[in-house]
């Protein structure tokens, strides 16, 4: 078979050296990829938002089956135009995408089925919710802007100056673009946050084993939202019994609530839940993998995925059995310095072949390949993803990894882990 994945980061990269297991695999072609992942599959400088170019490449590369890695092309349809040019794509239409490129939509929905989420309100003017802000007596609060922002839409406001500036720079000097057309200003819930991945192909939903994102860049959740700088998997705070009571509050009933808008979400659909003290509840949704809860949830995978993928794509998921490896993993992200602000690239990588080490798998976000190996070329450069029988080894082998490995400005958390340790 002639697969074809779309996007370039660590996400792509572990979908990829998943997918390369199953024997019937003969090329995978990425699109664009980037320079880790060309060692394991055909890069090709083609973005993956650019669909005609896209479906093109695909045809006449005789694709067999096509998987959409980032939430911006399922949003622009990347999904849709594969399957009507009769390509099996793994991923949900624009139309079901819309439960993360909207927040509005996911806010409403949520409100409409009875699914247990956040307060909030709309706003699609600046001196509204600036207002609004300005009279409330409780914070924090969360300001989301309503639309895709790479993961990083999403402020914390720690007092009404906060979420002021947070409006201003959201909806007036328009740091998020078009995403700040409108502005969800929510209530801050407390609480153990979980991350779940699911497949679904719209009616049966098997979700995957649990994760824990560390957003923050700085050690002690501090510092500034990121796209995510390690996970953890499982999550030791989702028990079997808040597992079981997601699927009947909160799974199931989006999967539903989606048919019922006749938008019915057929891929991999993320959770993103808060454990508050009276019961689950959502804090968003995304339309495909996270990133870098992938690095954590694939290398635990026991099922071959693009059995899984299929099976989804041609509704059957019903009939399969999908299981996960015991154990833990824990991947650690390597950042390029000032991330998630600005930042510098073009800087070697050393030590790669010495973070390949038993249990331990690299997996590269934002590298590109040159004649003297790999040099940094994103925020995020590196996932290193250990595994082992549990989170304690995980993450042991993670950071001796990490030690072998370096560039010029590099930075990443020490504390990956942490949390969930202290509460095992």
């Amino acid at each position: 078979m002639n697969l074809l994945v779309l996007g370039g980061g660590g996400r792509e990269h572990a979908i990829i050296r998943k997918l390369k297991e199953n024997p019937k695999v003969n090329n995978i072609f990425a699109l664009p990829g980037n320079g880790g992942i060309s060692y394991d599959a055909r890069c090709e400088n083609i973005s993956a938002m650019d669909l005609d170019q896209v479906i093109d490449f695909a045809l006449k590369n005789r694709i067999d089956f096509a998987v959409v890695g980032p939430d911006d092309p399922l949003a622009k349809g990347a999904a849709d135009r594969l399957r009507e040019a009769g390509i099996p794509a793994f991923g949900p239409s624009a139309a079901a995408a819309a439960i993360e490129s909207s927040k509005v939509f996911a806010k409403e929905l949520m409100k409409k089925y009875n699914i247990p989420t956040a307060d909030y309100r709309v706003f699609d003017s600046a001196a509204a919710a600036i207002s609004y802000a300005e009279a409330l007596g409780r914070f924090p609060v969360v300001v989301k802007a309503d639309g895709l922002a790479l993961g990083k839409g999403v402020i914390i406001a720690e007092s009404p100056e906060e979420a002021v500036h947070a409006i201003h720079g959201i909806m007036t000097e328009r740091i998020f673009g078009d995403s700040g057309n409108r502005v969800v200003i929510e209530e801050y819930l407390t609480g153990p946050e979980v991350s779940v991945l699911a497949f679904t192909d719209s009616v049966t939903l098997i979700p995957m084993v649990s994760s824990m994102d560390h957003k923050r860049a700085l050690d002690g959740d501090r510092g500034p939202n990121t796209g995510g700088m390690g996970t953890i998997a499982p999550n030791p705070f989702y028990t079997d019994e808040i597992a079981a009571r997601c699927m009947k509050e909160i799974f199931m009933p989006t999967i539903s609530a989606m048919n019922q808008e006749g938008r019915p979400f057929s891929g991999c659909l993320y959770f993103g839940l808060m454990l508050t003290e009276t019961g689950p509840k959502v804090i968003e949704y995304n339309c495909r993998f996270g990133d870098p809860e992938a690095q954590v949830v694939l290398p635990l995978l026991e099922t071959d995925l693009l059995t899984v993928m299929e099976a989804v794509t041609q509704k059957r998921l019903s009939d399969i059995s999908v299981s996960f490896r015991k154990g833990s993993a824990c991947c650690v992200i390597a950042a390029s310095g000032g991330y998630p602000g600005k930042y510098e690239t073009g800087f070697p990588i050393k030590g790669l072949s010495d973070g390949q080490l038993p249990g331990v798998s690299v997996f590269h976000a934002g590298t590109k390949r040159t004649e003297d190996g790999p040099v940094t070329a994103g925020g995020r450069v590196l996932g290193v993803t250990g595994t082992g029988d549990t989170l304690k080894e995980a993450a042991a082998q993670a950071y001796a990894a990490m030690e072998n490995i370096c560039f010029s400005g590099m930075h990443y958390r020490k504390d990956i882990g942490e949390k969930a340790l202290q509460a095992t």
